[in-house]
Formats: structure tokens, C-alpha cells, sequence
């Protein structure tokens, strides 16, 4: 990879990271799939808005707002199920679209990576003409539309696919990052939420080039020691951070929405659950086992916390990480009873090859890796409904999102 000192801290000659996001990825696969959904406002998801269409984001629905909400603002809307199974297939395509263009790509969700192809010029052209090819090949070959973003770092080439959308290109060239990055609005930043914006806002910083002009320590004031060096440097185009590749995700998670209104504890329960289920099969089959349980929750007015517990040693077990999952849970009962709760999510993290670990949580004493390893079987064979939970019975918890592709 070339390093050199370009302007505004980026490090390097040229703009050579490819940020590839898809368009509305699960309604796009929906318009591709169904001809009659090709230029319509599609929604995906009826109680929660899953994805949605840029024809029905253009009425104003945005992802997790209710269906019922949804609807009202965008009528004639077409909603639709959700289908994993064809958003996972769709990933896996587009995927190998990624790898034939550059063997370092780094997935960072089911619908997008970070591709370097800094040292392909001389035998596939400028990251431009890379990127335009890589485009086209995902449209010709999976159907979809795709945003790229190019520039020096990781954070500016997401940055500029997001400002790209829809179904764009754009490049940020060396030595123009902050020209670039300084207009644009602080929430462009990677950490600034809605309640770190109001709080910057405040103080009558609004744009990424009004942060880059504060110190760090007034920002540390502002928004804490740890934010304030995070963004600070973000705000002047620092990100020493390569495209990553051939390293074990050290995470697995899967969430859903739940919609807004009052949910009773029991409910919430059960989607988490469901989650902590579905999620140990899977911990189970990539032959990986999880130290840290990590509750996500979201918020009616779309803050967010995060929760978590750190096991003492690794394990695949699901009554151990279901049971911290739900400890967890119930010491966030009070947030969700005052602020509401419209998605849960669960994350192990720390993933480990296997070993051992002694149960230091209360089990059945007839649950055990042979039992977890029997009703996978059971799974595999007849789908995951054939053997669920009790209290899971009669229960929608919730459309469940995966957050990456195993």
C-alpha cells in the first residue's frame, strides 16, 4: 500500500479506499425480484419498517418507524414481508463481485465493505475506473443498484458514499478531504448520534468544520475526553485505520425491531429469546465461542444504549449467554419503561475457538453442549420452528435482522 503524507492527515498519495454500500439493499432485492414493485414506494416489514425504497424514503419513511406511521405518511405504499434467505443470497453475490475486483475487501455489513485497490492501477486503471467497473459488475450480475464512495481513509470513503446516494460515485481526491469533509454537517461524523448533535449544536457547532475549529479540550467539555479524541481527529481527516482482511470477526449479532407503543416485560423476554437462540445455533455452526453477551437497545426518540457482561471464559452454550442476556435486560427495564423501546439486539463478542468452561450460572442440569448440539441437528433438518422455546410459543418477537452474514 503507497503511505504518504497527504494534506488534512488522510496518509495517503491517492484516494484508493472503496466504500461499496448497496442501495436500500432488502427493498431493492424486493424491485428486483418483483417487476411490479420497480419504481414504487416499497416498504419492507408491516409492524416496523425494516428497509424502504427511496420512492417511499422521499415521503418521509425511514427505517424502524411503524408501519402504522409509514403508512399514513406514504399511503400508497406497497409493503411487503421480509425474505433473509434472498437478502443473504444477494449479499454472497455481491460479495464475489468484491472479491473479483481486489483480494483486500473488509465486510463491515450484509450490504457493504471497505475494498483497497491501491496497488491495481497498473493492471485494472485508476480506483475511479475500478470502482465504475465494480458497479456496473454488480448490476449486470446481481441486479442491484450500489453506491461507492472513494478516498483516502475508511471514515471519508463512507462518508462520501453516503453523500453519493443514490446509486453513485463519488471521490474524494487527495489533498481536497477537507474541503470536503468541512461543510457537511457534524451528524456526517462516526459517534455523533442525535443527542451528541444537540449537544454541539448548543454551542453553535453545527458543521464538521466548526468541531475542526474548537480545541480538543472545549470539545472535551462538551461531549467527554474519549468523544472529544475521537472526533476531533475525524473532523480533521485522521484515520490511520487499513482495509483489513484474512482476521476472525471477533462479534456476532442479530437484532429486531419491535416496534413502538408499551411492551410488557414478558414480550421483551421473548424477543430476546428468540434472538439469544437463533444466535447460539449460529455460534455453534462457525465452530466459535463468545466471552461478552452485549444487550443493544433503541429508544422512541432513536437514542440508543449499550449493556454488557463479560463471562469468565468462553462458551457456546445458549442457557449461559440466554441467562446473561436476560440479566442484562432486567436491569434495563427501568430505561425502557421511561424512554420506550422500538429494537432489542444481542452481540457476542470476544468470539473464541473453542474450550472450556465451567457453568458458573444456574443451567438445567439436562441442558448441555449434547443437547444444544441435538436440537441444531433437528434445525438444520426441519427448519428452526420445528423445536422452539415455550414461552416462545404463539409469540412474534419480531422481524430479526442479521447484523453480517456468517
Amino acid at each position: 500500500m503507497s503511505e504518504a503524507g497527504a494534506p488534512g492527515g488522510a496518509g495517503r498519495a491517492a484516494a484508493s479506499i472503496l466504500h461499496a454500500d448497496l442501495d436500500a439493499f432488502y427493498a431493492s432485492v424486493e424491485q428486483r425480484d418483483d417487476p411490479r414493485l420497480r419504481g414504487r414506494p416499497v416498504i419492507v416489514g408491516g409492524g416496523v419498517v425494516l428497509a424502504a425504497s427511496y420512492q417511499a424514503k422521499a415521503r418521509g419513511v425511514r427505517t424502524a418507524m411503524g408501519g402504522a406511521r409509514a403508512r399514513r405518511l406514504c399511503p400508497e405504499a406497497i409493503v411487503v414481508p421480509p425474505r433473509f434467505a434472498a437478502y443473504t443470497e444477494a449479499s454472497r453475490a455481491v460479495f464475489a463481485v468484491f472479491d473479483d475486483t481486489t483480494p483486500l475487501v473488509e465486510p463491515i455489513s450484509i450490504d457493504e465493505a471497505f475494498l483497497d485497490v491501491a496497488g491495481l492501477r497498473r493492471i485494472r486503471g485508476s480506483p475511479a475506473s475500478i470502482a465504475a467497473r465494480l458497479r456496473a459488475q454488480v448490476r449486470e450480475r446481481v441486479g442491484l443498484p450500489i453506491t461507492v464512495g472513494i478516498a483516502t481513509t475508511k471514515f471519508l470513503a463512507k462518508v462520501a458514499s453516503a453523500v453519493g446516494k443514490p446509486d453513485g460515485l463519488l471521490e474524494v481526491p487527495a489533498g481536497e478531504e477537507l474541503a470536503f469533509l468541512h461543510p457537511l454537517p457534524v451528524r456526517r461524523l462516526w459517534g455523533v448520534g442525535e443527542a451528541t448533535a444537540e449537544k454541539l449544536a448548543r454551542e453553535q457547532i453545527v458543521t464538521v468544520g466548526q468541531l475542526a475549529a474548537e480545541s480538543e479540550r472545549r470539545l472535551a467539555g462538551i461531549v467527554g475526553p474519549g468523544a472529544a479524541r475521537h472526533l476531533h481527529a475525524l473532523a480533521h481527516a485522521r484515520d490511520p485505520r487499513r482495509v483489513r482482511t484474512g482476521v476472525r470477526r471477533r462479534s456476532m449479532g442479530s437484532q429486531r425491531a419491535i416496534g413502538r407503543g408499551a411492551h410488557s416485560a414478558a414480550e421483551l423476554d421473548a424477543a430476546v429469546l428468540g434472538i439469544v437462540d437463533g444466535l447460539g445455533k449460529r455460534l455453534r455452526g462457525a465452530g466459535r465461542q463468545a466471552r461478552t453477551v452485549v444487550l443493544r437497545l433503541r429508544f422512541d426518540d432513536y437514542s440508543r444504549v449499550t449493556r454488557s457482561h463479560t463471562l469468565p471464559g468462553a462458551t457456546s452454550q445458549t442457557e449461559l449467554i440466554m441467562t446473561a442476556a436476560r440479566r442484562l435486560l432486567r436491569d434495563a427495564l427501568p430505561l425502557i419503561i421511561e424512554r420506550g423501546c422500538t429494537l432489542i439486539g444481542i452481540t457476542l463478542a470476544n468470539l473464541d475457538q473453542p474450550g472450556s468452561l465451567q457453568p458458573t450460572l444456574p443451567l438445567d442440569p439436562l441442558h448441555d453442549t449434547e443437547l444444544d448440539a441435538a436440537l441444531d441437528e433437528v434445525r438444520r433438518r426441519w427448519g428452526r420452528g420445528a423445536v422452539t422455546r415455550g414461552v416462545l410459543v404463539g409469540r412474534d418477537a419480531g422481524a430479526e435482522v442479521p447484523l453480517l452474514p456468517d
